[in-house]
């Protein structure tokens, strides 16, 4: 028995190659049911975000990567090898390799709080293909992420554009809710800006785009109002935040569009966000009063100063992800050793009542008290062969190591053949970890 994870991310493959391999919710079901068929697996599970697409797999009597590899080939039309863009990461390493992903260490942005979700889903809709091991080291990922979150500071501070675009106007305002924002633009900044806005409270949201059908797309996403690009200006002094992100060569935002709006809203400031490059708004509209302006260098410095802070937590959430590779290794290595103990003392058994009965054949003559003597005499002597051997299995497990012994004495003693099934799906609760 070995797990294993083979998969690409990030890291490993550029973006066109991780969209084309990308598995789709309402794929997952027949991929698995198709990699189970493929691999042999006595479990798997599949984690498929825009960033990473991984299986995890128990294997079976068959080497597991080969045909991810070319499942994943496939994907890619046929013409590429999936595994040169890859990777393997097996047992201890392959757990650790999960804690990190769910905690956010192994994200284009580092902490990122989105993972954890993902990962859950991800278990969920694994459930018809795992069983005791992947499900425990499921949810054990899912709750070191939970440490890692709690005891460090690597979640904490904005570390995206969007989120630090956030983050600033919350110094304005003290909080979002109840507040009004624009959006100009509707690309992926813009969308993932909103999304930033919406969660934070942001009452009412307008999206104005030169497309307009893109302005409503993004607008129904996120349960806001389109407007038609020349219609925004007319809107501006009733909103508190504005965030630029669009295509434009030059700036669209000027001082002559927003001086009349400040006019109109007395007293009340203006958060003006511009995330695009080239710049959106003329940088002569932040000298209005009440006008607060901030640009990319502003976000990407606040950043810049979060991200450096969550890479000094690293060091600590790292020592939560061994400690808990630990524990479960532990786990998973004691539930290896049961099994096969009891396969092994039953196939010892089995050979001294064979033994016992061709000598009993040889020694007829004796009475029926002698033989049972006999009898306990060969019981006594297997139980004090096998006494040290097991109490030395049960002390590897629980030392981490039981894992390499027990494939030895499946190996040593051809237990193979001997065991049937899996381990029973005895997935914890959060208190049974």
């Amino acid at each position: 028995m070995a797990l294993i994870v083979a998969g690409l991310s990030h890291h490993t493959a550029p973006i066109d190659v991780r969209e084309q391999v990308a598995v789709a919710p309402h794929e997952t079901p027949r991929v698995l049911d198709d990699l189970a068929r493929a691999t042999g697996a006595a479990e798997l599970a599949l984690l498929s975000t825009c960033n990473r697409t991984e299986v995890y797999v128990v294997e079976g009597e068959e080497p597991a990567a080969p045909p991810i590899w070319e499942h994943l080939s496939l994907r890619l039309g046929g013409t590429a090898d999936a595994a040169a863009y890859g990777y393997v990461r097996r047992d201890r390493e392959a757990a650790a390799h999960l804690y990190r992903v769910a905690s956010g260490l192994d994200s284009m942005i580092l902490g990122e709080a989105q993972i954890h979700g993902q990962v859950r889903d991800a278990w969920e809709a694994s459930r018809s293909t795992s069983r005791a091991i992947l499900n425990r080291l499921f949810q054990s990922s899912l709750l070191v992420a939970s440490r890692v979150r709690e005891e460090t500071a690597v979640g904490r501070g904005a570390a995206s554009v969007s989120s630090a675009a956030v983050q600033l106007s919350k110094k304005i305002f003290g909080n979002l809710s109840g507040r009004r924002a624009m959006v100009l633009g509707a690309g992926d900044m813009a969308d993932l800006a909103l999304e930033c806005l919406v969660s934070e409270g942001v009452r009412t949201a307008i999206v104005a785009n030169r497309t307009y059908e893109r302005a409503v797309a993004l607008a129904e996403r996120h349960g806001g109002e389109a407007l038609h690009y020349d219609d925004c200006w007319t809107r501006l002094a009733d909103v508190d935040v504005l965030l630029c992100s669009t295509a434009a060569p030059h700036p669209i935002v000027e001082r002559a569009q927003v001086e009349p709006a400040m006019r109109q809203r007395g007293d009340r400031p203006l958060c003006i966000l511009d995330i695009a490059l080239p710049r959106d708004v003329a940088s002569d509209v932040g000298m209005l009063d009440n006008v607060f302006l901030y640009d990319l260098d502003d976000l990407r410095s606040v950043v810049e100063t979060n991200l450096e802070r969550r890479r000094q937590e690293l060091p600590t959430a790292e020592s939560v992800i061994a400690d808990e590779v630990e524990q479960y290794w532990q786990w998973l290595a004691g539930l290896a050793a049961v099994p096969v103990l009891r396969t092994f003392r039953s196939q010892m058994d089995r050979v001294r009542e064979d033994e016992l009965a061709r000598a009993l054949k040889k020694l007829a003559h004796l009475a029926p008290n002698d033989r049972a003597a006999v009898d306990l005499f060969s019981r006594a002597l297997m139980n004090k062969f096998l006494h040290e051997p097991s109490v030395r299995l049960r002390a590897a497990s629980a030392n981490g190591h039981g894992l390499a012994i027990v494939d030895a004495l499946r190996y040593l003693f051809a237990l193979e053949s001997s065991e049937s099934g899996t381990p029973p799906d005895d997935t914890p609760n959060a208190e049974g970890r």
